[in-house]
């Protein structure tokens, strides 16, 4: 997913069995077709990227708990033009985790999912929508973590734990993934 073209053309490819990430390609190549599509400001949503950070053992995966969405999540965030979403995914879980040694499983994404952020008041922007493409890596979960200004926490989570953190359908099809 090195580039725009690359992303379309896996987004063309890809097989799920889940019927709303078959929904979710078609609108993500439509989005495409926008040249800021990769930019934050792109309304009413853009391309974000995110990492699915499972420890070596494949037992635990690491999340973060968002401040401002207040939510236990995967690493992940804008591609602020970006075109390489792979490489935001990478950069946005070493900046959120402190993670350097990070190993992608498998040749492509792991899912595509979009969902809707809340307006903030704050910045004066309106609720909008990430079309987020997932990426699966392994991780020592003896490396040492790293919280940043965007989390008010960060832990290690058991896979048989996860709904206690987040029971979302999206997060939990991410699990599933797994198995």
């Amino acid at each position: 997913m090195t580039d725009r073209l690359s992303l379309l053309s896996a987004l063309r490819n890809y097989k799920t069995i889940y019927e709303e990430e078959r929904n979710y390609a078609a609108r993500f190549i439509e989005l495409l077709q926008h040249p800021h599509a990769y930019h934050r400001d792109h309304l009413p949503g853009h391309i974000t990227g995110s990492s699915w950070i499972v420890n070596n053992d494949g037992t635990k995966v690491l999340l973060v708990q968002h401040t401002v969405l207040r939510k236990w999540l995967q690493p992940g965030g804008h591609a602020d033009g970006d075109e390489n979403i792979l490489a935001v995914a990478i950069r946005e879980a070493n900046e959120e985790t402190g993670l350097t040694n990070l190993t992608q499983v498998g040749p492509g994404f792991l899912d595509i999912d979009i969902h809707s952020i809340p307006a903030r008041k704050d910045l004066s922007f309106p609720q909008h929508d990430h079309y987020d493409v997932r990426f699966l890596f392994q991780a020592d979960d003896a490396q040492e973590l790293k919280i940043s200004h965007e989390s008010t926490d960060l832990r290690w989570i058991e896979l048989r734990d996860l709904e206690k953190f987040n029971s979302e359908k999206s997060i939990l099809r991410l699990r599933s993934k797994l198995v």
